[in-house]
This record gives C-alpha cells, sequence and structure tokens, in this order.
C-alpha cells in the first residue's frame, strides 16, 4: 500500500475510460464511501451475458470501513449493480427521492426479501458519513432529481458532478443550482470529478423543450401507427411524449417493464399527475390504427426489449406493418450501435417508417457540451480535474479543456488508479485491483473465465465433433461420425464432413500402434486435423471435440 491513512483519495473501480458501470471510492482517515455503482450493457462479444458489474474486489477487506453508497442518480450506469451487489458491499445508501424510489423498484424485483437501508438525502442537506460530509446539489439531466455531490473532507472541499446539463426549460422537475455552484466555487474546491460524455461536442446542449416540441411536430405529421422508443428514465420525455400524443389525438401505451417501472417511481414523488389513463396492451387492437401513440422500451436494441420484439415481429400483443412510423428518441450509447442498427434495419426490412434525432428534432443529450462545461469550470474553479464518464476520446477532450479553462491540475484517470488528492502530494499512488464480473446461473462470476471464454470460441467459430470407434488392437471399427454447429455454411457441409473422415482415417494410419493404444495423442493428432481443415476451407478455428470408444473382441466381432 503507497498511501496512508490521511490521505485522501479518489479511487475509480469502473466508469473511467468508458462510458457505463460508473463505481467510484473516495477515502479520509482509514474510511471509504462509494458514490455510483452502475453496471454496462454486453456487446456482440459476450455471448450468453446479460449484465456486466464492477468488480469489488479491492474492498475485500475493507468493507468494515465503507460507510455508505451515494448514488448521484437513477440510471442504469449508476444504480444498476445495487441489487447484484448489495450483499457484498452491506452500506447504507443514499439518493434523492426519485433515484430511491426507481431503486426500490429494481429491489423489489431482484431481491425483495432484503432489508435494505435506504435514506433519502434532499437537495442542500448536509449528512455526515463518518469521516466524510455530503451534500446534494440539484443539476438538470435526462432523469428527475439528478444531483452534484459535495463532499467534504479533512477541510477541503471535492465536487462530484455526476451526470449533469444546463437547461433553463428542463419541463420536469428542478432547475440546476447555479447559486449554489457560485458559492461552492467562491468557497474553494480541491477537485473536481466530472463528466466527459460530451467534451467533444461544441457549443451547449439544447433544452428538453426543443425535443418535446419535436416530438410534437413530428408525430401530428405521421399516418397509421406511432411507436417511439427512448430512455424509460428519461420521465421528462415521456411527459413530452404523452403531450405529443394528446396534441396528434392518439392514445398512449407503455410498452416494457423498464417504462412502467420509471412511471410508479415518478408517480411516488410527486411527477406525472395529470397524466391520462394508460391504454392496456389487451385493447390494442381495439384502437384505430391513426390514433395510438406506443411508448416502447429498447432504445438500445436490447434483444428482449419491446422495440426489438415489435421490429422483428415477435411481440405477443403489440405489432407494426407496413405505413407505420417507428421514432427512435435516444442517442447510441457507445457500444450498442449495431444492436440498434438490427433494430431499425428489422424495421425497414417491413416497411415501416424509422425516424432518428439526425432526422428531426425528437431528441437532446443529457450531459454538456464544451460550452457549458467551460461555464461549469469559471462557477467551481477547483485546483484539481478528474475526467471521467468517457472514452478515452471523451477523457483526454475534457482534459484538454480543462487546462484550457487554467485547472492547475488535471489528472487522466483509468480504472484502478489510486489518486492521491492531498495538496503536497497529488497524482497516482498505486493501482486497485479492477476487473468485470457478471450473473451465470444465479452466481456472480469473473466475465473472462473459461466458460465465458469457450462460449465466445464457440459463438465466433462453431464446433465440430467427431466419434471414432476403436478396437482393443487399436484399429478403426467403423467409420468416423463427424457432426459440425456454426463452422461451415450449408452448401460446402457435406465437401467438408467428407474430407475430414478421409482426413481421420488417413491420419490413423499413420500412427504407429502405440500412438493409437494412447488416447489422448489420438484425439490431439486427430482434432489437429479437424482444425487445419477448419482452416483451410473457411478460415475458422473451431471448438474441437473429439471422442474415442474402445471396443473389446467380442464386440469386436459382432460388428
Amino acid at each position: 500500500m503507497n498511501w496512508k491513512s490521511s490521505d485522501i483519495l479518489f479511487v475509480p473501480l469502473g466508469g473511467s475510460g468508458e462510458i457505463g458501470m460508473n463505481a467510484n471510492l473516495y477515502h479520509y482517515d482509514d474510511q471509504w464511501i462509494m458514490v455510483d455503482l452502475g453496471i454496462n450493457f454486453p456487446d456482440e462479444n459476450m455471448p450468453g451475458v446479460d449484465v456486466v458489474l464492477p468488480d469489488l474486489r479491492f474492498l475485500d477487506d475493507k468493507l468494515d470501513k465503507l460507510k455508505a453508497l451515494v448514488v448521484t442518480h437513477g440510471h442504469e450506469d449508476h444504480l444498476g449493480a445495487i441489487p447484484y451487489l448489495w450483499e457484498k458491499i452491506k452500506c447504507p445508501i443514499y439518493g434523492t427521492p426519485f433515484t430511491l424510489a426507481l431503486l426500490r423498484q429494481k429491489l423489489k424485483e431482484r431481491c425483495p426479501d432484503l432489508s435494505i437501508p435506504l435514506r433519502v438525502l434532499e437537495y442542500n442537506q448536509k449528512q455526515k458519513i463518518g469521516t466524510f460530509e455530503v451534500e446534494m446539489v440539484a443539476l438538470t439531466h435526462s432523469i428527475p432529481d439528478p444531483a452534484g455531490l459535495i463532499i467534504n473532507v479533512a477541510g477541503e472541499r471535492i465536487f462530484h458532478t455526476g451526470d449533469w446539463k444546463f437547461d433553463d426549460d428542463p419541463q420536469l422537475g428542478h432547475l440546476s443550482d447555479i447559486a449554489r455552484l457560485d458559492a461552492l466555487g467562491e468557497s474553494g474546491v480541491l477537485a473536481m470529478i466530472g463528466d466527459s460524455t460530451n467534451a467533444m461536442v461544441e457549443g451547449s446542449t439544447e433544452s428538453e423543450a426543443v425535443a418535446r416540441q419535436g416530438l410534437i411536430d413530428v408525430i401530428k405529421e405521421q399516418k397509421g401507427r406511432v411507436a417511439v422508443t427512448c430512455f424509460a428514465s428519461n420521465v421528462a420525455r415521456l411527459n413530452s411524449l404523452i403531450e405529443a400524443a394528446r396534441e396528434a389525438d392518439r392514445s398512449p401505451m407503455l410498452i416494457g417493464r423498464a417504462l412502467n417501472r420509471a412511471y410508479e417511481a415518478a408517480r411516488s414523488c410527486g411527477y406525472l399527475q395529470d397524466w391520462p389513463d394508460m391504454i392496456p396492451m389487451e385493447e390494442f387492437g381495439l384502437i384505430p390504427r391513426e390514433n395510438i401513440l406506443l411508448i416502447c422500451s429498447g432504445s438500445q436494441g436490447e434483444p428482449r426489449s419491446a422495440m426489438t420484439r415489435v421490429a422483428n415481429g415477435s411481440h405477443h400483443m403489440v405489432s407494426l406493418q407496413a405505413g407505420d412510423t417507428a421514432l427512435f428518441s435516444s442517442r447510441e450509447i457507445p457500444g450498442n450501435e449495431v444492436a440498434i442498427q438490427k433494430v431499425q434495419d428489422n424495421l425497414i426490412s417491413r416497411g415501416i417508417k424509422v425516424i432518428t434525432a439526425d432526422d428531426a428534432p425528437i431528441h437532446v443529450s443529457g450531459h454538456p457540451a464544451r460550452d457549458d462545461m467551460t461555464l461549469m469550470y469559471q462557477k467551481i474553479r477547483p485546483e484539481i480535474a478528474i475526467p471521467v464518464h468517457g472514452t478515452s476520446r471523451h477523457v483526454a477532450a475534457h482534459a484538454k479543456l480543462a487546462r484550457q479553462c487554467q485547472v492547475p491540475n488535471v489528472i487522466i484517470p483509468e480504472n484502478g488508479h489510486v489518486i492521491c488528492l492531498n495538496r503536497d502530494g497529488v497524482g497516482v499512488k498505486g493501482e486497485a485491483e479492477t476487473g468485470l464480473m457478471t450473473l451465470d446461473g444465479g452466481e456472480l462470476i469473473p466475465l473472462y473465465n473459461d466458460a465465458m471464454s469457450s462460449r465466445r470460441k464457440l459463438s465466433w467459430n462453431g464446433t465440430v465433433s467427431a466419434t471414432v470407434v476403436l478396437s482393443e488392437r487399436a484399429e478403426l471399427c467403423a467409420s468416423p461420425m463427424i457432426s459440425q454447429s456454426g463452422v461451415i455454411e450449408s452448401g460446402k457441409t457435406t465437401t467438408y464432413l467428407a474430407e475430414a473422415m478421409i482426413g481421420i482415417e488417413d491420419e490413423l494410419a499413420g500412427m504407429s500402434k502405440k500412438d493409437r493404444m494412447n488416447d489422448d495423442r489420438v484425439k490431439e493428432k486427430l482434432s489437429g486435423v479437424l482444425r487445419r481443415l477448419a482452416k483451410q476451407m473457411v478460415e475458422r478455428r473451431p471448438v474441437i471435440h473429439v471422442h474415442i470408444m474402445r471396443v473389446s473382441a467380442l464386440d469386436d466381432g459382432d460388428m
């Protein structure tokens, strides 16, 4: 350990150099608090994986010193890992009202029997947590009740922005507390840990009011059924869609568990009180096509989401057809582009019009563009800037902007960096163990284990199986039985299987009797034959299974 108990430390275990899976630790006086605990979503290189979680092994010997988890807002990449990992950390959880309402909904589904201490932290309320004092500051984002976090520790102030933007007309919820930000900057800030998502975007992020009007205008123009997908937690966007439904004389229908979860959480916090009754899915076929608006989950192309199933025609109650319209009122999270494109291609191939934010102003970002970030630096004036929540490109652009804003010390973090924030020793002091976890068969396991590696190989290259029957004298008793899956296209299958059979017979004929008596040696040699043939024919490296059966002399004679 290269740090002392008296060091103020920042340790990102997720969310640095990537978008998603935010998990951040702060340390002082041998005590820790965590800020956010989110998930990431799997990509096409993770077959059979539903959720990606941060590895918290760094905390294994520190769990009794972890005093709390503070959640800045209710997006999945900031709180989605809590239902899976709370039994490990077992500490109180603080958040704003909507954030905790959304978390309660998730906990009911995942771990209803656990008694988890959820503690509401209102804006501008100072809360003592061990050696730390924390305070939530109202900001705007694409979800109700987001907050920046002021951390007072050892006479210093740290500002952890969470996700944010400046929006004078957010359509729902609080405005950013500009006065509190100004006062914070005047009081002196040691470090600001900030959102980098739009650090490469010039200008300022547009208001949610722009998306609201864009949706109203576009939906009013459409004929037939209209389906819209957006982030389920973007309650302001949902509210805008209800207004668009009113303007276009359409009845709204929510489709997707995540949407209904967000709706219930918002209602419990006093939002959406003037919403009309939602049309139940059972009545889908009773509503004229031009009088229905489907609000669907699945803006990121999630395989089992409502929009994905509607797009491929597999939804059990809801459908679209040629002449209908699908709107994507969301941005593409990096890594999800292929999945989203597949959903849109499915819709277009069926004659359904697809409209995205590239076609009309139906989405605005929830993150600050460069002018907004500059304004935040002018207000906070930190001595240290640490860009997080972005890929390497985003973080590098944020770091450059921070230097242009005259921040004296800019540190680009990586997951696992133990960063000292002491005035007399700023810098990386060590490395924490990090990694990725997933859920498999109800258990948390490392994402990159042998089983997952085999699944990826099977997914990419397929498998070839061969069964060889040998006598006690190590002679071939019957033609080898060979099968393949996912290796050879149908037109070449017969050729491959015939060539493989000949190759196995030739290989066995060329082996000594001593080698043929050794099962391991036979498997090694025959696996090589099958692997070389697949590479020659289709440039693949399949998983090879060779089964050896040895029969007795009596069996040999009977054959």
